[in-house]
């Protein structure tokens, strides 16, 4: 669902209570199938009223009888009509999630249509989740122009939302979660109105500085940002630098090392620093694989053998990751399950089962080695075998 659909949900909703006021709350039907509330009942072996607290996520139930009802609603393929589900549980049984517009300072460039965004991957895990549990999934790309239309009608329209990096100042969180039931998926984790979804960023980078100083010998490293107010983009710098300056290695100051996360705008750093009178950086370390995607393509349209000459890592592990030449080193984040842990969390919230700034979670990373830091001993997987000879 888009937010232009959103307006025409309510009208429908509106006209459905009207309609609905002499009915009882419990003539549930589905969208999409014959099954009703009652089959549902039927097939499960309990009664109406047990099939409604299952549909309204009423937490104080026996998980056997939980079970029992959700097999039945799967066997029957039943699925339930939000709007009618609002009448008895006072909800609208749509969450929100708002995600900011990156623009590439080159549009064409044909890498970047190849690309697997990150935003792209959490939303289907987001989408996937808020739909097993009955919910729709509102979306709103903005950019700052957008921002307070957008929130105002995830006001109207969303039982609660979630925030994407750097989509709001950390400033106005706590005016957002006062409205409506708030989940940041990225941040620094010290918010107390809003629960907060990350993944670990700190130990992956820790292990990749050892790796390149204490394995491959580096010393002079560049650490390409992504966006300096990003929470995510800084957690992995500070970590990443302070592990570095104990290995007795040196990362390049330069406020030119910032990629806005897009492989076009890594090509213009790469593209800037080029200009400067100075010897290259034996490994530029990229906040994340797009960014690492047009660093290598710069480096070797300017001569540069990656990584002979310049090694390269990112973070993320796309699919294109496995598939360029050579193969990028970088750390391996959940995309799909960060989406279904903010939905998870977020209908917690809504549905008071946790307080608003609880339940805050931190997703494991792995490192990936492949052969652009200078591992010439990878082992891939069949799957990356198989992807590498399609690229």
């Amino acid at each position: 669902m888009t937010i232009e659909d959103s307006t025409q949900v309510a009208v429908e909703r509106s006209n459905s209570i009207k309609a609905s006021k002499s009915h009882s709350s419990t003539q549930l039907t589905t969208s999409s199938s014959n099954a009703t509330i009652y089959d549902v009942a039927s097939r499960a072996g309990v009664s109406i009223a047990t099939v409604s607290r299952v549909l309204n996520g009423y937490s104080q139930m026996k998980p056997t009888t939980r079970d029992l009802v959700v097999a039945a609603m799967r066997d029957l393929r039943f699925v339930p009509n939000n709007s009618a589900r609002g009448l008895s549980s006072g909800t609208k049984m749509v969450l929100g999630m708002v995600f900011l517009h990156a623009e590439a300072i080159d549009p064409g460039l044909e890498v970047e249509d190849d690309t697997l965004l990150f935003t792209d991957a959490v939303i289907r895990g987001a989408e996937e989740e808020a739909s097993k549990n009955g919910y729709a999934l509102l979306l709103g790309g903005v950019g700052n122009a957008r921002l307070t239309e957008t929130l105002d009608r995830m006001y109207s329209n969303c039982d609660g939302v979630i925030l994407l990096d750097r989509t709001v100042p950390d400033r106005s969180v706590p005016t957002i979660a006062k409205r409506l039931p708030t989940v940041l998926l990225a941040g620094n984790g010290k918010s107390r109105s809003a629960a907060t979804i990350r993944v670990d960023n700190e130990e992956p980078m820790k292990q990749l500085a050892n790796h390149l100083i204490s394995v491959h010998g580096y010393q002079n490293i560049a650490f390409m940002a992504g966006i300096r107010t990003s929470p995510d983009s800084i957690a992995r710098e500070n970590s990443f630098r302070e592990e570095v300056a104990h290995l007795g290695g040196a990362v390049e100051v330069d406020r030119l090392w910032e990629s806005s996360y897009t492989t076009s705008g890594a090509i213009a750093a790469v593209e800037a620093r080029l200009k400067i009178d100075r010897a290259m950086p034996q490994a530029i370390v990229c906040a994340n694989d797009q960014s690492a995607v047009g660093v290598i393509y710069a480096l070797e349209h300017h001569g540069f053998k990656v990584p002979q000459d310049v090694a390269v890592t990112g973070f993320d592990d796309i699919s294109l990751s496995r598939r360029i030449t050579p193969s990028l080193t970088t750390v391996r984040q959940p995309f799909q399950e960060l989406g279904k842990a903010a939905v998870d969390v977020l209908i917690k919230i809504c549905q008071g089962e946790i307080r608003g700034g609880a339940g805050s979670r931190v997703l494991p990373t792995k490192v990936i080695y492949r052969s652009s830091c200078g591992c010439t001993d990878v082992t891939e997987s069949r799957v990356e075998k198989f992807m590498r000879g399609r690229g």
